[in-house]
């Protein structure tokens, strides 16, 4: 088992979305990821940096480009990526050049703010892959370990399957 630091880094998406009224729509706010990890007494040591706060169709090039360059750049080897889920492949497919680096990209079908949402569990298998799993990019989403290169989205059936 590695032991070593991981580093949290999120960009938004429905994981972190916030539902203010029932007049108003979900909006990304600041991230939850923190909370959640203390809520489930995560004992191993991390870091979470807050990057962006976009939800993933909004996202460009110029930040994926600073997402690799934050992953790239940090001491961390061990890495969870919070990410919308409707891009998630586009920005793992970026992130396949970061060598020497186990990167994990989770998300959520349902706000993390919400009690019946799949949030926390992902994130666990996140943070679980990211210890375990050899270099390269993983996506993990609900309940299982995807290669971040051989997977998309079955936006009607609502989950990520194989390639």
């Amino acid at each position: 088992m590695n032991h070593s630091p991981i580093l949290v880094v999120t960009t938004g998406g429905t994981i972190d979305k916030h539902y203010f009224d029932a007049l108003s729509e979900y909006q990304i706010t600041e991230s939850v990821m923190g909370k959640l990890l203390e809520t489930a007494r995560v004992a191993h040591p991390f870091r979470v940096v807050e990057l962006l706060r976009k939800d993933s169709l909004e996202l460009t090039e110029e930040d994926r480009d600073l997402i690799a360059q934050t992953i790239g750049a940090a001491p961390e080897t061990r890495i969870v990526l919070t990410h919308g889920t409707d891009t998630m492949t586009e920005t793992a497919q970026a992130l396949a050049g970061i060598q020497d680096k186990t990167i994990v990209l989770c998300g959520a079908l349902t706000p993390a703010r919400f009690a019946e949402s799949d949030a926390a569990f992902n994130l666990g298998m996140a943070f679980a892959t990211a210890q375990t799993a050899a270099p390269g990019v993983w996506i993990t989403m609900s309940g299982t370990v995807f290669n971040g290169l051989q997977v998309r989205k079955d936006r009607e059936a609502g989950k990520f399957v194989d390639i």
